[in-house]
């Protein structure tokens, strides 16, 4: 059943089967290592031997025997075991991938190509001003007289979350072309994330990237070998699927516009299972996933500073999408409330630190240490101008979230000083202090160290004036007002300090207490506030979609004629 609308339709190619508003993703990376390898290079756990199970013999892990297997060289394989030989896509489907690019492709554009071959299937008589390709195997490139240029380029070998590992690839510069296609390759791609990152850093802003591919089989007796497992397994609607998921994973909303088409030929067969294979072949099917590059937000858009901060982490690494959805509204909330220039600045420089941050906040998940918890702690590191990433930080946060050995002098004694905090306020406290490590100001090392011994008398003092006051309310104000006033050199002495400590009356001190724990409700309101607002927006969306295909379904049953997008035609 195609999800696209009448709307939607217009404009685009024949056969749109799936329309911008009709993906749905799950908030993290959802395959597993092994669906990107090629079957034959998988390695099984071997099993301990029976005998030794029997005899109460349990052999540890690292005296089972990994098996070893070769894996496929993939230069080798493409450059010499098939050098030459060709896809030999159907005719019938060439002819419909050469209409589908002659409505997207223009004269003058520029134009890389990856995977290419001995045939880019180009509408006749379309004249690019350039047209690079990247493949594996150099003699049907050089059988392909539409490429301007070409080189070779292992496509599987890559910087993890990065991308593709090839300098002349980076070489063709960032923005560079006016479209990118990947015909018949997404079967072969075993970092297809990192591919796509590539392929959206070298496309121009607004630039197209179209991925056509066909069904599974269709030349699997020539190049199984090299197909994921993943292409082997599913099927053709999964794979449609699959390939837009490589979209949203590489850069989220860095692509726009993504839709997916069957283009195949009228007559193709459809079956899946056993009833593809008792039918006869009627031709090759043949589906195309494309998208466009937006373009990154280089200042913050004041009416929707929420949409900018997502922009400037579609590329990051090591978040995942789910760390993404919870960053950008808490960015977005801290940037409304600030009117210096400076500091609005240091927020936008510093969303390059997030990963650095989620590289220690990611070993925290098997702890209680909520997203949402590491999501308000990478907020509160990065709107501080005082933190910019460096060693001493990261490791202050290390130690700070028990990821390394409290250090005797500073992070033991905070530690055991506040363990009444909730871990919510803990995590405020250390967005308070880790900005304040690696600045190499003697000022600021020795205030770090008054906290330390401020901690002590801090609390007596306020345990004296509110009795009737929890502990854990203690540790909160005391830990507050002196981050406030000593962790920051030259706001107070600390005989000014006390002095004004002794001075403060219970009513004004529970009054404070009162005060931030109204901030923390309110935040979490306005929190819930927001995703109700966006619950509600999806469900009106997914509403529209099923009424949509509602439609769709009563005009087959009631019409004798209706809109086929397979065909694009009225049948």
């Amino acid at each position: 059943m195609p999800m696209a609308s009448e709307q939607e339709r217009e404009g685009e190619a024949p056969g749109l089967r799936v329309g911008s508003g009709a993906w749905r993703w799950p908030p993290v990376w959802p395959y597993s290592d092994t669906d990107f390898i090629p079957k034959e290079d998988i390695i099984e756990p071997k099993a301990a031997p029976v005998t030794g199970i029997l005899a109460g013999n349990l052999p540890k892990p690292d005296e089972i025997e990994e098996e070893k297997k070769e894996t496929l060289d993939v230069l080798k394989y493409w450059g010499e075991e098939k050098a030459g030989i060709k896809t030999e896509i159907d005719p019938d489907a060439v002819k419909k991938l050469k209409e589908h690019y002659a409505f997207y492709l223009r004269d003058g554009m520029s134009v890389l190509e990856l995977g290419a071959a001995e045939d880019s299937y180009l509408p006749d008589g379309l004249k690019l001003s350039r047209h690079v390709g990247v493949g594996a195997d150099k003699s049907l490139m050089g059988q392909n007289s539409a490429l301007t240029e070409s080189f070779v380029v292992n496509l599987n070998d890559v910087i993890e979350e990065q991308g593709v590992n090839s300098d002349e690839l980076r070489a063709l510069g960032a923005d560079t072309f006016d479209a990118i296609l990947m015909a018949n390759t997404i079967d072969f791609l075993t970092s297809p994330r990192e591919v796509f990152r590539s392929a959206w850093a070298l496309l121009k802003p607004g630039g197209i990237m179209i991925v056509p591919f066909t069904n599974k089989e269709a030349y699997s007796s020539k190049f199984e070998r090299a197909q994921t497992k993943m292409w082997r397994d599913m099927n053709d609607d999964q794979h449609m699927w699959i390939c837009g998921s490589f979209f949203q994973f590489s850069a989220s909303d860095g692509w726009e516009k993504l839709k997916g088409f069957d283009i195949s030929p009228e007559g193709a067969k459809k079956e899946e299972g056993i009833m593809s294979a008792l039918s006869a072949k009627k031709g090759m099917n043949m589906y195309v996933v494309q998208a466009t590059k937006a373009s990154v937000d280089e200042v913050v858009d004041p009416n929707d500073p929420e949409k900018s901060f997502r922009s400037k982490m579609w590329l990051l690494p090591t978040l995942e999408e789910r760390d993404k959805q919870l960053l950008a509204p808490r960015l977005a909330r801290v940037y409304k409330t600030m009117s210096d220039e400076k500091l609005t600045e240091a927020i936008l420089k510093n969303v390059e630190n997030l990963p650095k941050i989620y590289e220690s906040l990611i070993k925290m998940d098997q702890f209680a240490f909520t997203f949402g918890m590491q999501a308000q702690l990478a907020t509160d590191l990065i709107t501080d101008p005082s933190f910019n990433g460096k060693d001493e930080q990261i490791l202050a946060l290390k130690m700070g979230l028990g990821l390394r050995k409290p250090s005797t002098e500073f992070w033991e004694p905070i530690g055991q000083k506040t363990a009444s905090m909730s871990p919510e306020d803990k995590v405020n406290l250390l967005a308070h202090i880790v900005p304040r490590f690696g600045s190499n100001d003697p000022s600021q090392e020795a205030a770090l160290n008054e906290f330390v011994a401020g901690l002590d008398p801090t609390f007596g003092v306020i345990r004296s004036k509110c009795p009737n006051m929890t502990e854990s309310d203690v540790q909160l104000i005391g830990t507050e007002i002196l981050a406030a006033e000593i962790l920051q050199p030259g706001r107070s002495t600390k005989k000014e300090y006390a002095t004004w400590l002794c001075s403060l009356t219970e009513h004004e001190l529970t009054e404070m207490v009162a005060k931030r724990k109204s901030y923390k409700e309110k935040a979490v309101s306005d929190m819930k506030a927001m995703q109700e607002e966006r619950k509600a927006e999806a469900a009106r969306i997914e509403e529209q979609r099923q009424k949509m295909i509602a439609q769709q379904k009563k005009a087959r049953e009631e019409r004798s004629m209706v809109f086929n997008p397979e065909t694009g035609r009225m049948e």
